[in-house]
């Protein structure tokens, strides 16, 4: 497995359709800061995104998309002289699975949201930035496209099992869109999904995220992208912020904290399906990244 395919497995990704809009004239409306991901894309025509907190608006055309990463209130309207209205109101009064604001339908957008495990936060969310802008005219966002028209295409059809299927999809767009972002924009991003945009660093990522209970040195994956030990540790360093060791500890506490909260193995057997030979070595390690023993973390996750 990959290292963004690892994370979004290990954050539960789910995507959750909402209602589409369809405006014309002169509009506006405004939305509550989102408790998911939201996402939005303009199938026809275009508009303005205005989120708070950014100084600028961005212009939406025919086919572009973006993520808002951040719970931020935002508005989506015709022009900078339109007053809103609360979004909660016009999807309220949605038919048929559109919900409408000002006069005709020149603007038609999909949207919805992903929701994903507490780890969102710190493992992707913050590596983000607050938008995720991506363009139509994007190169290779072909694929993006792909898998809006066959959303859009599912909800306005509604064939049997419709909604599961465009939910699918919307988490296929999700992949294609970081991806371009990675792309077009590999200093906008931090941490490990940084790393992705190096290719000498994600070589390494990928060595490490396939086989982590190997006791890796960074000789060794310094020889998986053929460059010197040298250069992988100051590449990872830069561009995960850590070294690939450090690095490599911290992922194998996120996957035994999951082997904790989600299975009743004992601490014995994560430890070593992590690549820990002793548990008490696991112990420690995991007290010093989680700031608890591993009996107390599975203790506090199985809480009401």
């Amino acid at each position: 497995m990959d290292p963004l395919e690892d994370v979004l497995n290990l954050l539960r990704t789910r995507s959750h359709l909402s209602a589409s809009l369809a405006a014309g004239g002169r509009w506006a409306v405004r939305f509550d800061a989102p408790r998911v991901v939201k996402f939005n894309a303009v199938r026809r025509g275009s508009c303005q995104l205005e989120v708070d907190g950014i100084d600028e608006a961005i212009d939406l055309a025919e086919g572009d998309c973006y993520l808002l990463t951040r719970s931020r209130s935002f508005t989506l309207r015709s022009d900078p002289e339109a007053v809103p209205v609360d979004g909660g109101a016009v999807f309220a009064e949605a038919d048929g699975g559109i919900a409408r604001a000002g006069q005709g339908d020149d603007v038609f957008l999909i949207g919805g949201g992903f929701s994903f495990s507490a780890r969102a936060q710190e493992l992707l969310l913050d590596r983000l930035p607050p938008i995720v802008h991506l363009p139509a005219d994007t190169p290779h966002a072909q694929t993006v496209q792909w898998a809006l028209t066959a959303i859009d295409q599912e909800l306005t059809h509604r064939p049997m099992a419709s909604t599961l299927v465009a939910e699918h999809l919307a988490v296929v767009m999700l992949v294609h869109v970081l991806r371009r972002h990675l792309e077009r924009a590999p200093h906008a991003v931090s941490g490990w999904l940084a790393g992705l945009a190096d290719p000498v660093v994600a070589t390494a990522l990928t060595s490490l995220h396939r086989d982590p209970a190997r006791s890796w040195t960074v000789a060794e994956l310094a020889d998986t992208a053929s460059v010197s030990r040298s250069t992988m540790a100051a590449r990872f360093q830069v561009a995960v912020g850590q070294g690939p060791l450090e690095y490599l500890t911290r992922w194998r506490i996120e996957l035994a904290s999951q082997q904790l909260r989600e299975s009743g193995g004992t601490l014995a057997s994560i430890a070593r399906s992590v690549g820990y030979g002793s548990e008490s070595a696991f112990s420690v390690a995991f007290k010093r990244i989680q700031g608890m023993p591993p009996g107390d973390y599975r203790k506090n996750s199985l809480d009401p």
